[in-house]
Order: structure tokens, then C-alpha cells, then sequence
């Protein structure tokens, strides 16, 4: 009997077809007339052999002289594991989910509208799905493991980057990037792995950021997510009305005050710490962030965030979205330590699910059979790895440094929600407090807060705040 894994039924039922012409069609959106084109790279080895398709839906202004000129940019989302999806259809693209006003789920069957936020009216779009996402896939069984890793994803991406500014003639045009979630570890990798290629980038937008994986990792001995994540707990709280009559912006200062002072000390004295000063310090962290003093003193004053997820509600029998924390879930039983589900990914999958199958095939006409993975179903995850970096924390933020400081006209502009308990904004700010940044670049990062989650795009106010502040970024407001 061989030992060779058997093929998946996507690789026995839908051989890679990387040379298939790709699909141009003509939309409108508002007073915008564009072409949308999707189609598929191939990603080849250094002997030419194809190696992958990379799959990608894009989209230019119609009406322009020079074609050349008009500012670019690549979008992807994160994962690892994700397709494009999310902010394709969620607020950079011209169509865009119908979702509850405050990004709520609304009742099946799910439909796009146009999108009049989206970002097309100043750049032209590229929305690439990562090998094993969408319909790219390795072009051989066990291929995806070249490209199922951080330096083996940034490399793939790179490439097709490079191959899509050959074959449609950009270089010359100003060039942007979009990512969010892991698509922002993508991006800071690209940035300095791409400079050293020659491809420099005018400005790199990342939404919902984790650059440095060490601010969101549980890890025993690791401290530093605990009084980064404070703040997004206590906004949690308050939207929960677990916590007194301040403001959000008062209760989020006292929490930052306290995580970056007497918290971060108290954690480094560990069993240190006198009887007094615990009980003190857990009464404090209780009512920052809603839970008895009781429980935070039985987690060793260290609340993970699965446990607050399930236990900020628990009386209620509810627990709180990681995603965006706004949002309500509904487990079998009250008593576990960690939720079942997230609610706030399981209102926006079906929905983003269906639209994208129906929207490929029925308005921009590619038609195949192949499952289109909005998530890789298993065989990514099973199969990622993070090089050397993984018995640690892996890190691109000195990517991102070493790329401000080989072009220093580049400029950063990060996006982050309140609400987000998978990439904290306290998180961010840390990590970004921690580039050693020379002094004279450190105006071309700026930043911007939503009052919503991970994808704080979901929710209307904050989707039209974001084209404003993208808007003005572009424009170098």
C-alpha cells in the first residue's frame, strides 16, 4: 500500500487551469464606469515549471488617459487560511454586502449592493486570493506546502505582484497595499521583501493590525498580551453595560493608564506579589473589565481571552464575539470555560459566502466548478508553518521599519477597531511604539479608531468614516 496522502477531491476533480483567458466585464456603480477582470497567474519555479495559480478579481476606473499613471493597489485579507472576501466585498470593492446597519446578519437569502464607499474612485484594484484560498490552488498534490508559510506566502504574493505589474504594464503607476489580519503581517513582510526587488510602494493601508504575534499569544511565561488586550476588554464592558456611567473614551484612558503602569508591574512580580497587592490589583482589573474580583483572582490576575469571552455574560447565558465584541452568542452549555462558537464570524460567513459564489459566476462570468474557499477548509491550517519564528512569536514589523527606512516616502496608515479582540488596537499602538522608528519618519504612519470589531466595516457609520480617512490618506490629507 503506498504512502502517499491521497488527493483531495479538489485536486482529482478540477485540474489547475492556470493559462485560462480571463474574464472581462463593464459595471457601473454610482456616477463610476469600470472593467472588472478576473482571471489567474501562475506562479512558476526558477526552471518555469507552474507551481500554483493564483486567482484574482480586479478592477479599473474606465475613462482614463494614461492608464500608467493611475495609483494601484493589492488587496488580501489574512488567516492564514482567508480569501480576499472580506474586504472585497466588504468596503474597498463597488459592491458590497447588505448587512444590518450596525453589521448584523439579516435574514437569508443574502444580496450585494452597490457600494458608494468604495475605494475605487481613487485607485484601481487588485483582490488576490492566496494559494489554497478562493480558487488558487498548488498546481501539484502536496504542492502547498512551498507556499502554506510566512516567508513561502510573502515570496508567492511577491511574485504575483511582480507578474501582474509585467503583463498588464504598471510599473509606472503608483503603488498601493491593503490587508487586514494576517494580510497586515503579509503586508509589512511584502513591503521590505518587495523594496529589495525594487518594487516600492507609495503607502500600505492595514486594517485591524498584528505585525508582532508576541502582543496576542497566550503563552505561558508570555505576559504581554494581558495588559494589551485591558483596554479592549474594558471597551467590551462598557458597550455591555457591565461597567459605570463614564464614556467610552473615559473608561478606555483609565484602562490604558492602569495596563501600561500598575498592571505591567504587578504581572512581573508574579508570586511576588503580597496578598494585599493581589487582592488589590484584582479589584482594580474587575472593575475595568466587568468580571468579579473573584474569578480575575482564580486566573492568577491573567484573563485569557476565550475565558472573557465566555465569562463577561455568563449570568445572561451569553458570550461576546472575538471578531467584534459587540456582538452575542448563544452556547449549549453556560458552565465551559471557552465559547463554542464566535458569534460575530458566524453572522458574516454565510452571508459573504454566498454572495461572493453567486457574484464571480453570475456578474463577472467565471464559470467552473472548483469550491470557491472563502476559509481553506483544513489543509492549510494543517499544514502552515512558521519557519524559526514559530517556537516563538513571529514578527514582521521590522520589515516594515527596514521598507520606512529604505523609502522614506512611503507612508502607513493603520485602521483599528475598539471592539476587536482578535488584533487589539492597545496591541497595535504597542507594536508600533516598538519599530524603532527613526524620529524623522514616524509622521508617515498614521492611525485611526472605529467604534466597531475586526471588520469595523460592517457596520455603516464606520464604513463611511473609513472611505473618508482612506480618502484623505490617498491624497496625503
Amino acid at each position: 500500500m503506498s504512502d502517499q496522502p491521497s488527493p483531495t477531491q479538489s485536486e482529482k476533480a478540477y485540474p489547475l487551469d492556470v493559462e485560462k483567458v480571463p474574464v472581462v466585464t463593464h459595471h457601473q456603480v454610482g456616477d463610476l464606469k469600470y472593467t472588472a477582470t478576473v482571471g489567474m497567474l501562475p506562479i512558476k519555479n526558477e526552471f518555469g515549471e507552474v507551481e500554483a495559480g493564483v486567482f484574482y478579481m480586479a478592477y479599473s476606473l474606465d475613462g482614463v488617459e494614461d492608464r500608467s499613471k493611475r495609483p494601484l493597489m493589492f488587496s488580501f485579507n489574512g488567516g492564514p487560511g482567508s480569501s480576499s472576501v472580506w474586504l472585497h466585498l466588504g468596503t474597498v470593492g463597488p459592491k458590497r454586502v447588505k448587512m444590518e446597519p450596525d453589521g448584523d446578519m439579516p435574514a437569508p437569502p443574502f444580496e450585494l449592493v452597490d457600494n458608494p464607499a468604495t475605494w475605487l474612485e481613487h485607485c484601481d484594484l487588485v483582490f488576490i486570493d492566496p494559494v489554497g484560498t478562493g480558487y488558487s490552488r498548488p498546481a501539484k498534490q502536496d504542492g502547498g506546502k512551498k507556499f502554506w508559510s510566512l516567508e513561502g506566502d510573502i515570496a508567492s504574493i511577491g511574485e504575483f505582484i511582480r507578474l501582474y505589474l509585467t503583463r498588464n504594464k504598471r510599473w509606472a503607476s503608483p503603488l498601493y497595499m491593503v490587508g487586514e489580519s494576517y494580510g497586515t503581517t503579509r503586508a509589512a513582510g511584502l513591503a521590505g521583501h518587495l523594496i529589495d526587488q525594487g518594487i516600492a510602494f507609495n503607502g500600505i493601508v492595514l486594517v485591524s493590525s498584528i505585525l508582532n504575534f508576541q502582543t496576542a499569544r497566550f503563552n505561558k511565561g508570555n505576559d504581554l498580551p494581558y495588559p494589551l488586550f485591558l483596554p479592549t476588554y474594558t471597551a467590551t464592558a462598557w458597550y455591555h453595560k457591565k461597567l459605570g456611567t463614564q464614556t467610552l473614551e473615559q473608561a478606555l484612558k483609565d484602562s490604558e493608564t492602569f495596563a501600561n503602569g500598575e498592571y505591567v508591574l504587578a504581572l512581573a512580580k508574579g508570586d511576588r506579589l503580597t496578598d494585599s497587592e493581589r487582592s488589590e490589583i484584582a479589584t482594580k482589573l474587575a472593575s475595568l473589565t466587568g468580571l468579579s474580583p473573584e474569578y480575575v483572582e482564580s486566573t492568577d490576575l491573567r484573563v485569557n481571552i476565550h475565558r472573557f469571552c465566555k465569562e463577561l455574560l455568563r449570568k445572561d447565558r451569553r458570550t461576546v464575539g472575538r471578531l467584534d465584541s459587540r456582538f452575542k452568542g448563544i452556547d449549549e452549555n453556560a458552565s465551559t470555560e471557552n465559547p463554542e462558537h464566535d458569534p460575530s464570524m458566524t453572522i458574516i460567513l454565510p452571508p459573504y459566502t454566498s454572495t461572493i459564489n453567486d457574484f464571480l459566476s453570475r456578474d463577472l462570468g467565471w464559470e467552473t466548478d472548483m469550491p470557491y474557499y472563502v476559509f481553506n477548509p483544513g489543509e492549510l491550517w494543517k499544514n502552515w508553518s512558521y519557519g524559526d519564528a514559530g517556537a516563538g512569536h513571529p514578527d514582521t514589523s521590522e520589515a516594515l521599519r527596514a521598507a520606512l527606512s529604505k523609502n522614506p516616502h512611503m507612508r502607513v496608515f493603520i485602521a483599528s477597531g475598539y471592539y476587536d479582540l482578535a488584533t487589539p488596537y492597545f496591541a497595535t499602538e504597542h507594536t508600533v511604539a516598538h519599530l524603532g522608528l527613526d524620529f524623522s519618519l514616524k509622521s508617515n504612519i498614521t492611525k485611526a479608531y472605529y467604534e466597531a470589531g475586526h471588520m469595523m466595516y460592517i457596520d455603516e457609520k464606520c464604513l463611511d468614516k473609513l472611505k473618508v480617512d482612506v480618502a484623505d490618506f490617498l491624497k496625503g490629507v
